[in-house]
């Protein structure tokens, strides 16, 4: 018998820690070579670790939510050969950010959905956050996925076709059930990002409404009009293009400021933040070089960010390294909202909904489409007078979008 250690592999370049987000196994369990036992995050993408060995985990390095330093010894196994010990480097290949659809191919076999599985169920975190959420136990969920792994669907199918919940024949009931539920992964990431913008940048946000009826006519005959490869245009491609414009006009919105060192980096290119809602939270899939791409190289890479946000898939590249963000809501985009500025960037572009509103045209009231654009800049670095002009360029720019696309 020998024991084979696995240390915590370097999984990124200048990162110095990762925070454990989940176990697969526990202390007793059987292990097989590639099969996954820890995910591990850091800077929003999640790392999957498999075994390189068979053997008995004898020991795991913390809980979930702690963060383990780089090559620390993070799993003990027994094994009956000469293991001896797995050095970070020798399994760093096999600890790349991988897609949630890369899971180990040795499973649990399912055969009943209502049978307590013997082993831990398959699912990438994204879908066991989910499942907590929504107050499925995954051992009571069949997956449809490659190896058994349970998708989020599998438990939408459940939600929606399961028991439905009962009621109190005498009407209504209190509640006395409280839950505590500790932050960990990307949701604790969100809240120390969120915070630490807060408390370091003094924000100042200038709100101004856009008339959005000739940008509305133009996105649907281009969307009409667009060949069989082209994705179909949203408002987003035509607002990242407007602030691009707007940017070579006043570059200082294009930075990011080290308050400690007390320099401002400004950047040539623009790597635009798009901010993107996620099955666990709150992501920012990073455009890059958003200046030297058309509308429609725009919107197609846009689309495969949000894809891979979304899905868990996004690398760390993908999700890093951006020079200013764009924030939208959508359809729930409300009135006005207050951006918080995605640090160290001084500036971020909130996106509020279309509305159509009457607008008075010097003689009468005619129906417009209107969208008011919410924007927070850093003070401390960008004045109120430099806000609103850029502000004001971004809006000349949608409400004339033939301007868009005039170079120069």
């Amino acid at each position: 018998m020998s024991e084979f250690v696995i240390e915590m592999p370097d999984v990124g370049e200048g990162v110095a820690e990762a925070e454990l987000v989940e176990w697969f196994v526990k202390p007793g369990d059987p292990v097989r070579e590639d099969m996954v036992i820890v995910a591990v995050m850091t800077d929003k993408a999640t790392v999957e670790i498999p075994s390189p060995v068979n053997g008995i985990v004898t020991w795991l390095a913390g809980e979930v939510g702690e963060r383990i330093a780089v090559r620390a010894p993070l799993v003990r196994i027994e094994t009956t050969g000469d293991a001896g010990g797995a050095r970070s480097e020798e399994i760093a290949e096999t600890t790349a950010e991988v897609s949630t659809a890369e899971f180990p191919k040795l499973a649990p076999t399912v055969s009943d959905p209502v049978t307590p599985r013997t082993e831990k169920p398959l699912a990438a975190p994204p879908v066991r956050l989910f499942a907590k959420e929504s107050g499925i136990d995954l051992a009571q969920v069949q997956g449809t996925g490659p190896a058994g792994r349970i998708l989020r669907e599998d438990i939408e199918q459940l939600l929606n076709h399961g028991a439905a919940p009962t009621m109190s024949m005498g009407g209504l009931t209190q509640k006395t059930a409280t839950e505590e539920i500790k932050l960990t992964g990307l949701r604790r990431r969100i809240a120390e990002k969120m915070a630490l913008s807060a408390s370091r940048i003094p924000h100042i946000t200038y709100v101004e409404e856009v008339d959005m009826t000739s940008l509305e006519e133009l996105r649907a005959i281009m969307n009409a009009d667009r060949k069989a490869d082209h994705p179909k245009l949203t408002v987003l491609p035509f607002l990242v293009q407007a602030v691009v414009k707007a940017i070579s006009e006043q570059p200082n919105v294009n930075a990011t400021f080290d308050d400690e060192a007390g320099i401002v980096t400004r950047y040539g290119a623009v790597h635009m933040g798009i901010a993107t809602q996620t099955p666990a939270g709150l992501t920012v899939p990073v455009v890059r070089h958003a200046e030297a791409r058309g509308i429609w190289d725009c919107a197609a890479e846009m689309n495969r960010l949000a894809e891979a946000a979304r899905s868990g898939t996004a690398t760390r590249e993908e999700l890093s390294g951006s020079t200013i963000t764009i924030s939208s809501l959508g359809a729930l985009g409300g009135i006005v909202s207050t951006p918080i500025i995605n640090h160290p960037e001084v500036a971020i572009i909130g996106v509020n909904k279309i509305a159509t509103r009457p607008v008075w045209d010097g003689t009468q009231f005619v129906p417009c489409k209107m969208m008011n654009l919410s924007s927070s800049f850093d003070h401390r670095i960008i004045d109120g007078w430099d806000a609103a002009t850029f502000v004001q360029r971004v809006r000349t720019l949608l409400e004339t979008p033939a301007l868009i696309f005039i170079e120069g």
